[in-house]
C-alpha cells in the first residue's frame, strides 16, 4: 500500500465572505473526490475569507500510480484561476 499526502495552501483574493470562499472550495474538493482514489478536505484557515490549506490523499498498489493521480491533483488545482497557489508539500505515509 502506498499513500502520498498533498497539502495546499491557497490564497482566493477575490473572496469577500466566507460563503464566496466555500462556494470555491467545494467546487474543488467536490471535484478532487471524484478523481480515483483521491480524497481532499479544508485542514486549516477555515475562520479566514482568502486563505484555506486543503489535504489530499492518494492511495494505490504502486508508487507510480500514487504519484501520477497526485500530479493530476496538483494540475487541477493549478488550472483554477480564481485561486492563487501559495504553497504545495508532498509527504509519503509509511506504516
Amino acid at each position: 500500500m502506498h499513500v502520498l499526502v498533498l497539502r495546499a495552501e491557497l490564497h482566493l483574493p477575490a473572496a469577500r465572505s466566507l460563503k464566496d470562499k466555500r462556494q470555491v472550495l467545494s467546487s474543488i474538493v467536490r471535484h478532487l473526490d471524484q478523481m480515483p482514489a483521491v480524497g481532499a478536505a479544508e485542514v486549516e484557515y477555515q475562520e479566514l475569507w482568502q486563505r484555506t490549506a486543503i489535504g489530499v490523499t492518494a492511495i494505490g498498489n504502486t508508487a507510480a500510480r500514487v504519484s501520477e493521480a497526485m500530479d493530476g491533483v496538483e494540475r487541477y488545482v493549478w488550472s483554477r484561476t480564481e485561486i492563487e497557489v501559495v504553497d504545495l508539500a508532498r509527504s509519503w505515509w509509511e506504516e
